[in-house]
């Protein structure tokens, strides 16, 4: 227990720091392009031509169509042929969807350009690359830096998103978000040098990356997704119908929110790296329960609406970090990229399993009745997970896992 405790804990090598480093700040720049469209886009599609609540819910999650599809053959050709090469065109990709959705004039255009942002799909590639840099003994801890980064981007955009729509509009994210792709591009020349390359030349097989407790964790973030996304379709409609605030008050809410949750999100990262515990995943999951009943039941005032985030949030933001940190323990080197792909194809298959989830259910013009259906949905994941007990064990002893 104490040399694994100390494995947990070992010092990053320079290297490893600056690897850490450009990965994640290309990963927050690159995903502040679709988190910033996040607080504003489902009020923007509801005004464009054809806009029906269903095809607005599509507007918001349809990205994750082409990010689930495009995920596994993405990862498995980045442990073929290379991190980067990979990386550049799928940069290039959600640049010009990001441009394509600027110009668009119709909802259908809009979901269009958002299909193609989804095509430059990175985000398994990047997973990979960071766990190339890196060594097995300080993993969790770099995915855990990682998903932070990712969560503070998440952070900045739910306050500046709604600020830059309100000052000019919606389109000007879309063109902001291209051009932060290119930003990224460049900052792959700061990575040092010493990474040590995938292998090339062998046939490119997924098959290994579909082992059971792979898929449980798969299984998790695609659920958690949905939830997430199914929340964004309702919750600008929330804030705007029944609140009555101006699409420039909203980052104050989700600020207020964000920064709440660090009470409980904090503390859950320490704990689980500490020792991996189970129960760190279950307090989690019934976070997110009691965030999405709390918004179905008691979304009627600022102050309920915030503190209903804050719990929601910090569920959320222990598990968007640590998910990856255990899938990037269990997966094999030599099927890490492929691992990767079908876990980052689960996360954003669920996102569009959320827009569709959303814009059903605010067909009666109800956000709340979204927030109930995030709710059960929750619930039954919690369920199951009590029943099954928690994923990425493997090679762990009945009685070890009785102990966490």
């Amino acid at each position: 227990m104490n040399n694994d405790a100390n494995r947990l804990l070992a010092a990053m090598l320079p290297d490893e720091r600056r690897a850490v480093g450009v990965v994640a700040l290309i990963a927050m720049i690159r995903m502040f392009g679709l988190f910033a469209l996040l607080p504003v886009l489902s009020v923007y599609a509801g005004d464009l031509e054809g806009a029906t609540p269903l095809l607005i819910g599509l507007a918001v999650g349809a990205y994750g169509l082409t990010q689930a599809v495009l995920q596994i053959p993405l990862g498995a050709l980045s442990d073929r042929f290379g991190r980067i090469p990979v990386i550049l065109g799928g940069l290039a990709i959600f640049a010009a969807g990001s441009v394509f959705a600027a110009q668009s004039e119709t909802i259908y255009g809009v979901i269009a350009g958002r299909l193609l942002q989804g095509a430059g799909a990175v985000s398994a590639t990047l997973g990979a690359l960071l766990a190339d840099a890196t060594r097995e003994q300080v993993r969790t801890r770099t995915m855990a830096i990682f998903g932070i980064g990712v969560g503070f981007s998440f952070l900045i955009a739910l306050v500046v998103g709604p600020l830059i729509a309100a000052a000019t509009s919606v389109r000007t994210l879309f063109l902001l978000a291209a051009a932060l792709a290119g930003v990224a591009a460049l900052l792959l020349a700061a990575l040092p040098r010493g990474i040590q390359p995938p292998p090339r030349g062998q046939a490119v097989s997924i098959r290994a990356a579909f082992r059971g407790d792979l898929l449980r964790l798969n299984a998790y973030v695609f659920v958690l997704h949905t939830l997430l996304t199914a929340s964004f379709v309702a919750l600008p409609f929330l804030l705007r119908n029944e609140l009555q605030l101006v699409m420039i008050g909203h980052w104050k809410i989700y600020v207020l929110a964000l920064l709440v949750s660090l009470v409980g999100t904090v503390p859950l990262i320490i704990a689980d790296e500490r020792g991996g515990k189970s129960w760190t995943l279950t307090a989690a999951i019934v976070l997110l329960v009691v965030g999405e009943l709390a918004l179905a039941l008691a979304g009627f005032s600022a102050t309920m609406v915030v503190v209903a985030l804050a719990i929601f949030f910090a569920g959320f933001n222990f598990l968007e970090a640590g998910l990856p940190a255990r899938l990037s323990v269990a997966a094999a080197g030599e099927i890490r990229g492929a691992s990767f792909g079908v876990f980052s194809s689960s996360q954003f298959l669920g996102a569009f399993a959320g827009g569709l989830l959303g814009g059903r259910f605010l067909a009666g013009g109800h956000p709340g009745t979204v927030f109930m259906a995030c709710a059960l949905v929750a619930g039954l994941w919690l369920l199951l997970h009590q029943g099954f007990g928690p994923p990425g064990n493997r090679g762990k002893s009945t009685g070890n896992r009785a102990g966490n």
